[in-house]
């Protein structure tokens, strides 16, 4: 029987398939031990190096202006979403 990641690891969807590896990474982090803010703050330096590599400085700059008030308005708040 797969699991719900598995699913998304075997979708045709690029988008998908990219998030399942990296919930099953995550998931296999904190097996290890490793604290979600660690995970969480590698997450982050690995996407925003890797955007800026593709896109440049200014238009990450651009798409971080962007989430901050989106984090401040609890779009990212686990809680709020669940209700």
């Amino acid at each position: 029987m797969t699991t719900g990641l598995d699913e998304l690891v075997d979708n045709d969807d690029e988008t998908l398939k990219a998030l399942g590896v990296v919930l099953n990474a995550w998931e296999e982090a904190c097996d290890h031990g490793i604290a979600p803010e660690r995970i969480a703050y590698a997450a982050l330096f690995t996407a925003l190096t890797d955007l800026v590599a593709s896109y440049g400085e200014e238009a990450v700059v651009d798409l971080i202006k962007r989430l901050a008030p989106r984090v401040q308005n609890g779009e990212f708040t686990l809680a709020a979403t669940l209700h």
